[in-house]
């Protein structure tokens, strides 16, 4: 059985194929993406791969990517997920805990939000004991969401591939 996660304003369920069009306008915007791998906004098919991607994994594992919606509204506003962080292995094993948000809705406090409810998940339904979010080293935004659910800083290094700065923040349950 999927999960479905509410909390005041926002409703997470797992991320569908139906999903692909409106997660694709905010994988485009360049601002969204500056601070996600390369910097570079993701093409319509990029994003649809990557969705089908995250719907096998919940088929395959019982969680993933969620997608966050507003309850008022039943827009998607972005996603909230939980994933292996392959592309950073000094870390490995361990699960990462990352968001985005749609950027015509900063500012409002919907990512942490939807990362308190999928660490809820993360540390009830699955039991885990330590979840880490990797930020890129100067997304201020993402860093003050990361300090708002309690994680610290566990260490600075670089993505390899990439060459950019990553800041590992950590929470223990």
């Amino acid at each position: 059985m999927s999960p479905i996660l509410e909390t005041e304003r926002l409703a997470l369920r797992p991320l569908a194929a139906a999903d692909a069009e409106a997660l694709a306008a905010i994988n485009a915007d360049p601002e969204v993406m500056r601070y996600i791998g390369g910097g570079s906004p993701l093409t319509a098919e990029e994003t649809e791969a990557r969705t089908a991607k995250a719907e096998a994994h919940w088929d395959a594992h019982g969680w993933g990517v969620f997608a966050v919606s507003e309850r008022d509204t039943g827009a998607l506003v972005g996603w909230a997920a939980l994933a292996t962080p392959a592309f950073l292995p000094e870390i490995l094993p361990a699960t990462e805990l990352g968001w985005r948000v749609k950027r015509d809705r900063w500012g409002r406090g919907y990512a942490p939000e939807a990362a308190r409810a999928v660490l809820g998940f993360a540390f009830g339904e699955l039991g885990l004991d330590r979840v880490v979010s990797c930020i890129h080293s100067e997304n201020a935004a993402s860093i003050r969401v990361a300090e708002k659910l309690g994680m610290t800083l566990e260490r600075v290094t670089v993505v390899p591939g990439h060459e950019v700065p990553c800041s590992v923040y950590e929470l223990k349950a």
